[in-house]
């Protein structure tokens, strides 16, 4: 699933158009990432009006067309969006495609699991206006990860990263990378972090989202070698700290992936349930 790196990277795809007036929609209505909102009314909104925004919040974007239509689009597992030449064709699973005089703006999800719903309002939408900060951000404090981290102490720290309503954006390979530069295990009960733990993790999680988006949102290069993310997906894979190997599990539901000679459990705390959800 996209994180948000690589949802920034979609959204710059179709930022060569912004000031470009939409002059035609293709719209395939029966498919499923339309369930948010009725499809027949996208073309009345957008046709005949500039594109003028084009904003990310973690794994969600927000477009402005004309004074009062909004596409909000979420990737889900599979989407990505693309730009094209306007004389292009519509794929199978371009289930949206808007044109403009140079390019056509498409978005493609073959398992059909993202949505886009379509917003009409004069200003940027209250949800939007109200959504936490990002990592990146000056809002984004270590008293802000600690509070809610308190909230869900018991809680493996790995599952309450991907709680989207304090972490936008952190998703399954970003997590287990800021717990990885952290040196805290993934299973670790979440209300036990805390001093200089804390602090770790706060500064963690603002520097991997600020080296991805470095890094991979741009233009999708791959990370490097002495991050845990090209490791992780390896059988066998070794910790590029230690050279020790790394070990997968299921932890909150999803899986994990860590090295117990970096990220080591504390001598006589019990794992009890740790491997539960929130």
């Amino acid at each position: 699933m996209p994180e948000l790196a690589e949802v920034e990277y979609y959204r710059r795809q179709w930022l060569p158009a912004l000031g470009e007036t939409v002059s035609r929609t293709h719209i395939r209505p029966s498919a499923r990432v339309f369930r948010n909102t009725a499809p027949d009314r996208i073309p009345a909104a957008v046709e005949g009006h500039d594109f003028r925004e084009a904003l990310a919040h973690g794994k969600q974007m927000l477009f402005r067309f004309g004074d009062d239509a909004w596409l909000l689009i979420r990737l889900g597992m599979a989407g990505k969006l693309e730009r094209g030449d306007p004389a292009m064709v519509p794929a199978k699973h371009d289930h949206l495609v808007l044109f403009t005089a140079k390019h056509a703006l498409a978005f493609n999800d073959y398992r059909m699991f993202g949505s886009t719903t379509l917003v009409e309002s004069a200003k940027l939408p209250d949800f939007w206006r109200n959504l936490p900060p990002m990592p990146h951000e000056p809002g984004f404090t270590r008293d802000h990860v600690g509070t809610f981290l308190r909230r869900r102490a018991k809680a493996p720290v790995k599952a309450v990263l991907l709680i989207q309503e304090r972490f936008p954006g952190i998703g399954n390979w970003m997590a287990d990378e800021v717990l990885w530069r952290a040196r805290i295990h993934p299973a670790y009960p979440a209300g036990r972090i805390l001093g200089r733990k804390l602090s770790d993790l706060h500064r963690s999680l603002r520097e991997v989202t600020e080296d991805a988006l470095r890094v991979i949102a741009p233009d999708w290069s791959d990370p490097p070698d002495d991050w845990l993310f090209n490791h992780r997906w390896r059988d066998g894979g070794t910790c590029p700290a230690t050279g020790k190997p790394l070990r997968r599990e299921t932890i909150g539901g999803r899986t994990t992936c860590y090295s117990p000679a970096h990220q080591k459990w504390p001598p006589g705390l019990r794992r009890a349930s740790m491997d539960g959800g929130t």
